[in-house]
């Protein structure tokens, strides 16, 4: 402005200094705008990033992701998604017969998901590219030298008609870079394209049938293999175990089930006759070397024997269940779980009795139904203990002395707590204890005992439960006691099961680990897996002890509750084992084996063969295939390993194999046996009278004349069936290391008399257990007294 101009506007120095100030402060307010404005675009752009590389890759249909640029770029088209617009524009280069190798194109513009894919698009088929943008020196140049030209400015008209090399434009309009009506079709289609590429992508990947796992040889595979799940479904725990959740029932519920095998043996010896190392190399074989979907489902140890003589349960050799550590002490918490829930019934037990004896009707219901605001109000579990006894009110204030008499007490008979307190180690001393010698308990002392933690009802609960629905019920069922007019107390009268189950919350979810070579194994005490193998896979158990315990036991209880039956058995001896059962001398822990055992001999062998041969009939009783397989061990000699298979197919085994450096042979006699007809039959009806279910045990499969009952075994039977427990199904708590219920007998004792000394009733697991005199005695019929008992 000249001087002249500032004169004539007659300003003075106030109002010039007012006007400067009033535009430094609109520069000012500008720059910090301008500013903001970026800082908000750096930071949206940030977030945007974040959200996009959130996707997961194999979802990323629009190709945004950082993953999908990465792998455009380095030219894994088959391996990635590609953005609609590049996608569009390559298919109608194609579809026009547009040559693209040795062709020069030119694509125009800065776009991240049009400019970018596109050039990496051209080099993948071969073109050489440019790449130009608004501010390119000589743009007209450039762009007149393509013979390929795609222009992504977001600018309309910035490419003159007159810019196109001769002979590309085919006398077409140039109107911006996007023909809005007919683009909109093309990128649809391109959209539409991916998503059921993805689809197909999944569904090859996930499709029931062969599992997509490279085996290893012996090596820690890091995480835990795949075998069909989705991530989402697995819940890791650290690098080498996960758990499952059950909402991959869900996802799997329409696959069909695959079979079922489960292992057992013959009457176990101090010399270990390889249960666990037969299952564990008998699915290594199937998956890793017969490329079979088998899955296979353990139990997973307790901490008693695994500190005490037996050792763990994760197999040996090269059949192992690894990391073996984890595997044998706390994996993933279950028992742990199952000991402090276990703990609270009984503590819960001990509270209710201790408040009866030292409280008022009225202070127990204060306590039960505490006032909130002033008003007590009573809560679900309250509503549903009144329904039991039949008092239809929900209004707590309605209640009359006798219905709260009747509401807040148990009136247990501390006699009849059938309850026992748990720990996941062996301690003698714990065998039988006082407690309540506290002064706060006023004398009210007891004599309990501790039981090993996975011998609680819980864990058959857990064992046996279909839902977290059934277990929920089935937790409140468990009687913990009678009353003193003999009715059953239950858990849920102790208004415990929603407290056991926030306990037990994890433990439905069954722990994935691995064996030595990559082949996944669920750690857990019910089957889950033969969903997840197909229809042509194996789910592969283990049934503890020998087919007189643990097969009766899983086709009478397990089978009968889960609706699933094996269809094939798989029976495990050893040479040593049957020497032992025809006469072979004691073996020491420790100590050299005796000749008997390293030397050849075919007599005890034969002999002792009566052993393996009753097991096959008590297996065969259900009708189910057999095959038995022969753990061979380096003192064995082939005659002996011959003699055992012949013997056993004249028992109609349907197989017998024996296997040492290898389950190859096994496994394939197992495949065989699995396509076998079956007529899969339970032992006995559950509407018999109990004492007829325990006879029909004792002799078709222990081989016993009869079985005595002591008269308290009769009326707890009597009251059992009175109180509607009668047609639960029988687990006989008989020795495991005999047939008969002497330990000392070996081979196949007969002329016995089975002596039932006691009965219990699991209601929450659904079964009833007696349990028999542990040797040979005599009874006295005034005291009934038992010589021996232990």
């Amino acid at each position: 402005m000249a001087p002249a101009e500032i004169l004539n506007r007659k300003e003075n120095s106030a109002q010039i200094r007012a006007r400067l100030k009033n535009q430094v402060t609109q520069l000012k307010d500008k720059l910090y705008y301008t500013r903001v404005r970026s800082a908000a675009t750096s930071r949206f752009r940030q977030y945007t990033e974040g959200v996009i590389n959130a996707i997961a890759p194999e979802k990323d249909v629009d190709g945004l992701t950082s993953i999908s640029a990465g792998k455009l770029a380095r030219g894994d088209l088959n391996d990635c998604f590609i953005p609609c617009m590049p996608k569009g524009c390559l298919e109608l280069m194609k579809e026009t017969g547009v040559q693209i190798a040795r062709r020069h194109a030119v694509v125009v513009g800065c776009s991240k998901i049009v400019r970018a894919p596109m050039c990496d698009l051209l080099l993948s088929n071969n073109a050489t590219v440019t790449t130009c943008h608004s501010k390119t020196a000589n743009l007209d140049e450039e762009v007149s030298k393509g013979d390929i030209l795609v222009v992504a400015t977001g600018r309309p008209e910035i490419v003159k008609g007159e810019w196109i090399k001769p002979g590309n434009s085919h006398q077409l309009k140039v109107v911006g870079d996007v023909a809005y009506d007919k683009a909109r079709l093309m990128t649809v289609a391109m959209l539409m394209q991916s998503t059921v590429e993805s689809a197909k992508r999944f569904l090859e990947k996930f499709k029931p049938g062969k599992w997509m796992i490279q085996y290893n040889n012996l090596n820690l595979k890091t995480p835990v293999p795949r075998i069909g799940l989705l991530s989402e479904e697995v819940e890791l725990y650290g690098e080498t175990k996960a758990k499952v959740l059950l909402s991959a029932l869900e996802c799997l519920k329409h696959q069909p089930d695959g079979k079922y095998q489960v292992v057992t043996g013959i009457t176990p010896t101090p010399l270990g006759e390889g249960k666990s190392t037969t299952t564990i190399g008998l699915v290594q074989a199937l998956l890793a070397h017969l490329y079979q979907n088998f899955f296979m489902c353990v139990r997973q140890p307790s901490q008693g024997p695994t500190f005490g003589i037996k050792g763990g349960a994760a197999g040996g050799g090269y059949s192992q269940v690894i990391p073996m550590e984890e595997f044998n002490l706390h994996l993933t918490g279950d028992i742990h779980a199952i000991t402090v829930s276990n703990n609270l019934v009984a503590a819960a037990i001990d509270a209710q009795i201790f408040h009866e004896l030292t409280q008022t009707d009225k202070a127990i219901f204060t306590h039960l139904v505490p006032s909130v605001n002033g008003v007590r109000k009573f809560s679900d579990i309250h509503i549903q203990r009144l329904n039991r006894l039949g008092i239809d009110k929900t209004d707590s204030t309605t209640l009359i002395d006798e219905e709260i008499n009747r509401f807040a007490r148990l009136d247990i008979d501390p006699e009849t707590t059938a309850w026992q307190r748990v720990l996941n180690t062996n301690d003698r001393f714990l065998r039988k204890i006082t407690i309540g010698q506290a002064p706060t308990k006023k004398s009210h002392t007891q004599t309990v005992h501790f039981d090993i933690s996975v011998a609680s009802e819980i864990m058959a609960v857990l064992a046996l439960t279909t839902s977290l629905e059934d277990r929920r019920e089935r937790l409140g069922k468990m009687v913990v006691a009678s009353s003193k007019k003999g009715e059953p107390v239950s858990a849920e009268d102790l208004g415990m099961s929603g407290a056991l189950i926030v306990l037990m919350k994890d433990t439905s979810k069954p722990n994935l680990m691995q064996r030595l070579e990559g082949t996944p194994v669920f750690v857990h005490a019910g089957p889950f897996a033969n969903i997840l193998v197909g229809p042509e896979g194996f789910v592969v158990t283990e049934a503890g002890f020998g087919a007189d315990i643990g097969i009766e036991k899983f086709f009478n209880i397990k089978s009968q509750y889960s609706g699933l039956h094996p269809h094939v058995v798989v029976l495990v001896a050893t040479v040593s084992a049957l020497k032992m059962h025809r006469g072979g001398p004691m073996v020491t822990a420790g100590m050299p084996l005796p000749k008997a055992y390293i030397e050849e001999n075919l007599e005890l062998v034969e002999k002792g063969f009566s052993n393996l041969k009753k097991q096959t009939e008590n297996a065969g009783m259900f009708g189910i295939p057999i095959v038995v397989a022969v753990n061979a061990f380096k003192t064995d000699t082939e005659t002996e390993l011959d003699l055992i298979g012949c013997l056993s197919r004249e028992q109609r085994a349907f197989d017998a194999v024996k296997w040492g450096k290898g389950t190859l042979a096994l496994a394939q006699a197992v495949q065989r046996a699995g396509q076998a007809p079956s007529s899969f039959q339970l032992l006995y009806d559950l509407k018999l009278p109990v004492e007829d279910k325990i006879r029909i045990i004792a002799q078709k499969i222990y081989g016993a004349d009869n079985i005595e009952l002591l008269l308290k075994v009769q009326h707890k039977a009597e009251v059992y069936t009175k109180q509607g427990f009668g047609n639960l199904p029988i687990c006989m708590a008989k020795t495991h290391l005999s047939l008969s219920h002497n330990a000392e007998r070996k081979g196949v004792p007969t002329g016995f008399v089975l002596t039932i000394r006691d009965i219990h009733a699991s209601i929450g697991a659904g079964f009833l257990y007696p349990l028999p005199c542990f040797y040979d005695t005599d009874l006295d019929p005034e005291t009934e007294q038992v010589n021996g008992l232990v």
